[in-house]
């Protein structure tokens, strides 16, 4: 791990100019199988591009390096990235705590896939400490963290998540798709992975999907990259230079994402349709002071409450800068009604969300213009 600055690392980690060319850019090496040196000779380590390919080495070197990690591991969707997780820690029987406002896809993954081979989840609020210790049972091997959440945008106290999941023997895995590397680093606060859509804010374009894990430890590393090959889910080299060539700009995109939010979220707070707003960066929001003391600032992410499902609807329906749409964290603004789309596989479980919800992407174009838009679509 070095010591420096996130933007350094984010451009230069794993990317030393090529050897042969000078290239500064690491080449896409759009190759299935290496020659060898011989039966059983490697050269660099390379005999198959789904147990390594040398773009995809560039940005599991960078992952690591901006999460702060020893090992980093890029995967063909934040999902595949997660199965591995859970294909790694759990058997059946196993048990994991989960967040009762988690990802649509995450719960879809326990509920309907792990469930089918007996391993347990539990919802609770995460941002409960003692609601998490007293979810933990003898067969607990994870708690699985969100934060900020997604839609509702909870705050978890990740240091004070990890001493209660250390204790009972269990990891911490936390899913920093929403933070970023850039505002959050999970591993400094005692989790045991990180995991990332890194469709998300890390690749930053809406044009590549992605996932990837980071951990600090090394033998923990050793197992999670074993079933990575194993499995087989991994990014291809085009996919790998389009992530990594994302990664370079974070820094300066998450400022631009943040400072936009913050002026969004103050008009939202004022808005007399508008119910209420789920900002961390509000001071009256519950995990304000959590958020301060782990992030660097707030994220581009605001979810707000209408006063009916029809109204949530309609602001959705009518906005034009902020295109209605699935994801988030491009550099487009986008606009979503959670319970009718990324949530819908959670409707009528104890992580439905409310028909009323709204959930904002926040991009990076003017400020101006995207308030305009909101205050257009509100009216």
């Amino acid at each position: 791990m070095s010591n420096q600055g996130f933007e350094t690392l984010a451009i230069h980690a794993g990317q030393e100019p090529d050897p042969s060319t000078g290239a500064v850019v690491p080449p896409i090496y759009a190759t299935s199988t290496y020659k060898q040196d011989g039966i059983g000779g490697l050269r660099n380590g390379y005999e198959y591009s789904r147990s390594g390919n040398p773009t995809r080495t560039a940005l599991e070197e960078c992952l690591a390096a901006v999460e702060g990690g020893r090992r980093g591991m890029a995967f063909a969707s934040g999902l595949a990235a997660e199965d591995t997780v859970l294909r790694t820690l759990c058997r059946p029987g196993s048990h994991v705590v989960i967040p009762n406002d988690a990802y649509g896809g995450t719960y879809r993954l326990f509920a309907r896939v792990y469930e089918e081979w007996g391993v347990e989840y539990t919802p609770v609020p995460l941002q409960d400490v003692a609601a998490v210790r007293a979810a933990i049972r003898p067969e607990t091997v994870a708690v699985w963290v969100e934060t900020p959440t997604n839609p509702l945008l909870n705050i978890a106290d990740i240091a004070a998540l990890a001493q209660v999941a250390h204790t009972a023997g269990a990891k911490l895995i936390v899913d920093n798709t929403f933070a970023s590397s850039y505002l959050q680093q999970p591993l400094s606060l005692g989790a045991d992975i990180v995991v990332h859509s890194t469709t998300k804010y890390m690749g930053g374009h809406s044009d590549v999907v992605g996932g990837a894990l980071v951990t600090a430890d090394a033998e923990l590393g050793e197992r999670l990259a074993y079933n990575q090959n194993a499995m087989g889910a991994v990014c291809g080299p085009f996919d790998a230079f389009l992530t990594l060539r994302g990664i370079k700009t974070l820094g300066v995109r998450m400022d631009r994402h943040c400072a936009n939010a913050e002026r969004i979220a103050d008009l939202l707070t004022r808005h007399p349709k508008v119910a209420s707003v789920l900002y961390p960066g509000l001071p009256e929001h519950p995990g304000h002071e959590v958020a301060a003391k782990q992030m660097k600032r707030f994220g581009g992410m605001i979810s707000f409450r209408m006063r009916s499902e029809e109204e949530a609807v309609r602001v959705c329906e009518a906005t034009q800068l902020f295109t209605l749409g699935e994801s988030l964290g491009g550099v487009e603004s986008l606009i979503e009604h959670p319970g009718r789309m990324t949530h819908a596989s959670a409707a009528g479980s104890p992580l439905e969300v409310p028909a009323d919800l709204v959930r904002l992407s926040v991009g990076i174009e003017d400020v101006n213009d995207l308030i305009a838009d909101l205050e257009t679509a509100l009216d």
